[in-house]
């Protein structure tokens, strides 16, 4: 097969794949940052509305590993705010290739690789600023809840996910960790990807990122194997 259809075969296995595990519908924002030819390719959605660049140049972009982040000017803007979905139905995922290690300077620092926000109602996913060690997350709720150990360094798929007004779940390094948070209103907010929007100069990422995905409650172990694997049939396909 030649590199183009074995592209499309990953991706098209994919989206079959998240359809038979049920995981598909839950999705509403989706980029695949990865395999296309350039750039602009990397931020057409593969479900929901286009993300819009801020500062990414087509030297940031490799068709196998995804878009880099500076920590400092280069983000996207998901375009989906944090109170469009369920209050207690919700998720965000990204696929790191590489994890974040920097953020704007500053004695506050929290890398972010996904989210609106830090306050009541907000919701993201970021790298702990004293130890990098840990992520810390929140989803609709007024808590930043502290990773396990060595999840501030995980690389693949890294994601939150809310079923329930009374727990949310962290995935990282393949394994799900629950936090007993109530829910709060969701914050009114853009989603970021590559920073949040609440505090803006302390909170970009240099990541390495090839996937990121916004909308409902979904099982966070079935979408993690379905990108995975889409990472993996990409990586192959490109030489």
């Amino acid at each position: 097969m030649t590199q183009a259809v074995d592209l499309a075969n990953a991706i098209n296995n994919f989206v079959v794949g998240c359809k038979q595990d049920g995981i598909w519908d839950p999705i509403k924002a989706c980029c695949i940052m990865a395999a296309w030819d350039g750039l602009d390719g990397a931020l057409y959605p593969l479900k929901g509305t286009a993300p819009t660049n801020f500062n990414f140049v087509a030297g940031d972009y490799d068709r196998e590993t995804g878009l880099v982040g500076n920590g400092s000017t280069k983000y996207l803007d998901s375009n989906r705010n944090n109170n469009t979905d369920p209050q207690d139905s919700r998720h965000l995922s990204v696929y790191a290739t590489t994890a974040t290690t920097s953020a704007a300077s500053g004695s506050n620092m929290f890398p972010c690789y996904i989210g609106s926000g830090y306050t009541s109602g907000g919701s993201l996913i970021q790298r702990q600023p004293s130890n990098s060690q840990f992520l810390v997350c929140k989803l609709s709720d007024n808590v930043e809840s502290q990773g396990p150990s060595g999840s501030g360094s995980a690389t693949g798929f890294i994601a939150v996910n809310r079923s329930s007004s009374a727990q949310f779940s962290l995935r990282a390094n393949g394994a799900n960790t629950a936090f007993n948070v109530t829910s709060t209103v969701p914050q009114s907010r853009s989603t970021g990807v590559f920073r949040q929007f609440e505090q803006l100069t302390v909170t970009y990422s240099n990541a390495r990122l090839s996937f990121y995905s916004i909308g409902e409650n979904l099982d966070l172990a079935l979408l993690d194997n379905r990108v995975s694997t889409l990472m993996t049939d990409i990586g192959a396909a490109i030489p």
